[in-house]
């Protein structure tokens, strides 16, 4: 978690300045959604990130 809190503050909190909370809000869900779930690797998923992951699944049970 705190990987996550560092990453965030690197990369956006320290970058950009907002005009209300609105649009604060709404950069921070465009971070997380856009950038940090897709393609973020995790070590329990073997070094994919969860779109990799999930391709890898669909593809493997679509083989079926």
């Amino acid at each position: 978690m705190e990987s996550f809190w560092g990453t965030l503050q690197l990369e956006l909190l320290d970058t950009w300045k907002w005009q209300n909370r609105a649009e604060f809000a709404a950069s921070v869900f465009e971070w997380i959604e856009c950038w940090y779930n897709p393609f973020r690797r995790h070590s329990s998923l073997g070094m994919l990130s969860l779109s990799g992951y999930e391709e890898q699944y669909r593809a493997s049970h679509n083989a079926d």
